[in-house]
């Protein structure tokens, strides 16, 4: 039987800015994305049956057809309904590390494996922009976790330029196992509080996107300097979300409060928080005082990089 087993890593907002609403109810965002190494584990098996089948470790993780790695297969299946007939069903086994719920993209990350384990697994030959314009139809970070790396994001976050992969760069992660923040409500609330101030003719739209390409973050980035990226670190849902989840907000000042810890920042809608270190003993340490700390058995911690890739087959 014929599988592949892939890693997808998790992603980071270095940088998330929203800059009005668009036509199809979304927010134009201007994002700056990162994938790190901590990444769950996907099994694609060629199935004995012309079925779809999701299993899973975690058991917050649904398999049904809510699982959006089941909806990236449902998709291959009536895009490449050719490949579908000859290959039959397809197996896909996710053993989970990124913690669930938590504003890291760990369901887009799924099923940008899924995209690319069928892609190889049925011989389809699809480039990488291909599976990134497919990932679209998925959601917004899907196309992200596809290629991986650093990349501005744009669009509601699928228009992608990528940029200089970072090395060598550790953050310690930290999330509540059992705290959520909804991503919907995250920006309907900034919507009502701060909708005023949206730009709103398509030009100017367009033109403050454009900016972003050549703002202070990404001349950090280009220039590798990991202390004026940790200093350029920017998240509007910050606003929205720090005031209403006290934990969240006493983590991101614990993490601020630490020596050795070059910037810190909550991630996309969160829950996460993470903190930039200049080496993995540094992060290590920063760590152990957090949990020192936060004795709370809940909370998640976790010492992971920056990485240059996406979705690859394990070696």
């Amino acid at each position: 039987m014929r599988s592949y087993t892939l890693i997808a890593p998790a992603k980071i907002n270095l940088y998330l800015e929203i800059i009005g609403d668009r036509p199809d109810g979304y927010h134009e965002l201007a994002m700056i994305l990162q994938s790190i190494s901590l990444a769950d584990q996907i099994e694609i098996h060629a199935g004995s049956t012309d079925n779809l089948r999701v299993r899973c470790n975690h058991p917050q993780v649904p398999t049904d057809k809510s699982n959006l790695a089941y909806r990236a297969a449902e998709l291959m299946a009536a895009e490449f309904p050719d490949a579908y007939a000859k290959y039959g069903g397809i197996d896909i086994t996710i053993t989970k590390r990124i913690p669930v719920a938590a504003g890291l993209a760990g369901g887009s990350t799924n099923a940008a494996a899924v995209l690319v384990g069928i892609d190889l697994l049925w011989n389809l030959g699809l480039t990488q922009s291909e599976l990134e314009e497919l990932g679209a139809i998925l959601g917004s970070d899907v196309p992200f976790c596809v290629a991986g790396g650093t990349a501005i994001a744009t669009g509601r976050g699928e228009q992608l330029s990528t940029l200089a992969g970072l090395n060598n760069i550790y953050i310690v992660l930290a999330k509540y196992r059992s705290l959520e923040v909804s991503t919907a409500w995250a920006y309907k609330a900034y919507r009502a509080s701060f909708g005023s101030s949206y730009i709103k003719d398509k030009e100017s739209l367009a033109a403050r996107a454009d900016a972003v390409h050549s703002g202070g973050m990404v001349k950090a980035i280009l220039h590798q300097d990991v202390k004026e990226i940790a200093e350029r670190l920017h998240n509007d849902l910050e606003k929205v979300v720090l005031p209403a989840y006290p934990q969240v907000m006493q983590l991101r000042e614990i993490f601020a409060s630490q020596e050795n810890v070059l910037g810190t920042m909550m991630s996309g809608s969160g829950p996460s928080v993470f903190a930039l270190c200049e080496s993995k003993q540094q992060a290590e340490q920063v760590k152990q005082r957090v949990r020192e700390a936060i004795p709370d058995e809940d909370l998640e911690l976790f010492v992971t990089e920056f990485v240059t890739h996406g979705i690859k087959i394990a070696s």
